[in-house]
């Protein structure tokens, strides 16, 4: 059964915890990362950015893949399905009314007024599916040098602002962290992250976990973060074994046993990260 987020994060904000959020591309990879949580025990958050789901054929295709995956695997533990990085109202819409129990509306990009005004839409709609909300604030970037600067870095006020305003359920301030691979040391800013979980009380996010060391992770927890998304470090993994598979194996022709060959160093990434994060046995 599908859930949002409210539950699983709250009790992960209470119980000292952060709940993985791993990004699907395809049916294999939400296969396996249900499967992995479900023997883990683990909650789980599933991932869908807009290029993602157009890739899969579209929100409605998604969705319904996944309640399938869910009733012929015979998943017990809380799975919530959500749009990472929605765009625009639009596409918050698409993905709602799909069936996706949780969605990211992305307006860092613009001003603090606008990005209240998108969100405070996305959350009026929302919240009459029972779907909860993350939204952003600061900018995230793509690489480290992008976010040296204190520009890229959510200020406290604006958070309160948007928190206040917009009524979302979780934020996710842009504080040191990158999408993709780092290029340097990473710089977060553990001290806002406090003030922010401190003044605002509800479940912070951290974007951009692969690459960040485990006790910046471990740090991150402590300081409030209650979901760390992960994505580009399970391709790795992945595709180091698909190439491992072919390599092997010069006349395997089978797609399914060739995208098979990521699997194992795939699963065995998640439950790494699973102990990491702490949410093993928490379902």
């Amino acid at each position: 059964m599908l859930e949002n987020m409210c539950k699983m994060l709250d009790k992960a904000k209470k119980e000292g915890y952060a709940v993985p959020h791993l990004n699907i591309n395809n049916l294999e990879w939400a296969k396996y990362i249900l499967e992995v949580c479900e023997q883990q025990h683990s909650p789980i958050i599933l991932g869908v950015s807009e290029g993602a789901a157009k890739y899969m054929g579209g929100y409605n295709t998604v969705a319904m893949m996944v309640k399938g995956l869910i009733k012929d695997l015979s998943i017990n533990i809380p799975v919530a399905l959500h749009l990472d990085h929605g765009s625009t109202f639009e596409a918050c819409r698409k993905a709602i009314d799909a069936g996706f129990t949780s969605v990211m509306i992305d307006a860092s990009r613009f001003s603090l007024e606008e990005n209240i005004e998108i969100t405070k839409k996305v959350v009026k709609y929302a919240k009459k599916k029972r779907v909860s909300v993350e939204a952003e604030i600061g900018h995230i970037g793509g690489t480290e040098d992008e976010i040296s600067a204190d520009i890229g870095y959510a200020k406290l006020e604006d958070c309160i602002a948007l928190v206040k305003n917009a009524k979302i359920d979780f934020l996710a301030p842009a504080l040191g962290s990158v999408h993709g691979l780092y290029k340097g040391e990473p710089k977060i800013d553990f001290e806002r992250m406090k003030q922010i979980k401190d003044e605002l009380n509800i479940p912070l996010v951290l974007h951009g976990g692969t690459g960040l060391p485990d006790e910046i992770i471990k740090k991150s927890i402590e300081c409030g973060i209650c979901k760390i998304n992960i994505n580009t470090e399970l391709q790795i993994e992945w595709a180091a074994g698909v190439r491992k598979k072919v390599a092997d194996d010069q006349n395997v022709y089978d797609p399914r046993k060739i995208i098979s060959g990521g699997e194992d160093r795939m699963k065995d990434a998640i439950v790494t990260k699973i102990n990491l994060l702490g949410s093993a046995n928490k379902a």
